[in-house]
């Protein structure tokens, strides 16, 4: 059986399904058509129903719950590994609703713990992650929320963290980060979901049994990425939420979905089907 699947070329995401993609594990009679895409790209695709199976922003998932189910397996969810507000020099807090803001995609987690701590804060500028550095270098920006490897580089650059969106969100709920989850079209058999679910944790059961050796895949698509960047970047976003969500991932994620609502005033309730 053929299916479509959508990840980053970030070093998280093809180390968790390096595994399953190029066979390194049993993949069960399936084949996937590849779309390696950057995480705004994936959101907008999945509002439209694109992919078969496809990493999300926990920050678009309540707008996709019609059409998508969420995996247990293949996520990132963890404490110390949230979005940077940075800047290139230091900045009152206060003077942020005032800023223009670089922000990594409308729909993402990013957005959203953003909007969680700056809620006047409504001159945005949407763009790819890895311009965003760039932009508030140059001034095209005041600031600017920074995630994936750019959390290892911007001090490099001469830019300043202001806050850290992460550990607010910390603080404020109790529960870990949901960054990115792992959505699987409900119109596919719930057998078929379930058995998705179990390849992707034997994916990233293989990764870890494997680690620290990086696959030539993950190299392959790391951007010229420095190998101890690559590590520290896996270190970060991959651990055992990615191989189970467990009751404090699911938890967390409901509180997402409590946040989203508040921060958007709708109102209204967004169940989660979790596969397991």
């Amino acid at each position: 059986m053929k299916l479509t699947l959508g990840f980053s070329p970030c070093p998280n995401d093809t180390f968790i399904f390096d595994a399953l993609v190029n066979k390194k594990i049993d993949a069960e009679g399936f084949d996937f058509d590849l779309a390696l895409e950057d995480v705004q790209t994936l959101n907008q695709w999945a509002l439209q129903g694109k992919l078969d199976i496809t990493k999300i922003s926990y920050g678009v998932l309540p707008l996709i719950l019609d059409n998508y189910n969420l995996s247990g397996a293949g996520g990132a969810l963890g404490k110390g590994v949230g979005p940077l507000l940075i800047a290139k020099n230091e900045m009152d807090l206060k003077s942020i609703d005032h800023c223009t803001i670089a922000i990594p995609g409308e729909n993402t987690t990013a957005h959203l713990l953003f909007s969680l701590a700056f809620p006047n804060a409504n001159n945005k500028k949407f763009m790819v992650f890895s311009e965003i550095e760039q932009a508030v270098l140059n001034g095209e920006t005041d600031a600017g929320v920074i995630i994936h490897e750019n959390r290892f580089t911007y001090q490099q650059k001469g830019l300043v963290k202001l806050i850290d969106l992460g550990e607010f969100w910390e603080k404020e709920t109790g529960c870990p980060i949901p960054l990115g989850g792992i959505a699987i079209r409900k119109n596919i058999d719930f057998t078929i979901q379930q058995q998705i679910n179990d390849l992707i944790k034997k994916s990233v059961e293989y990764a870890f049994k494997n680690y620290p050796d990086l696959p030539l895949f993950v190299k392959q698509h790391s951007q010229e990425m420095e190998e101890h960047v690559m590590r520290q970047h896996i270190d970060l976003y991959v651990n055992n939420y990615s191989i189970s969500l467990g009751s404090g991932g699911k938890k967390a994620i409901e509180r997402l979905l409590l946040t989203f609502e508040k921060v958007n005033r709708s109102g209204q309730s967004h169940p989660v089907s979790f596969i397991e």
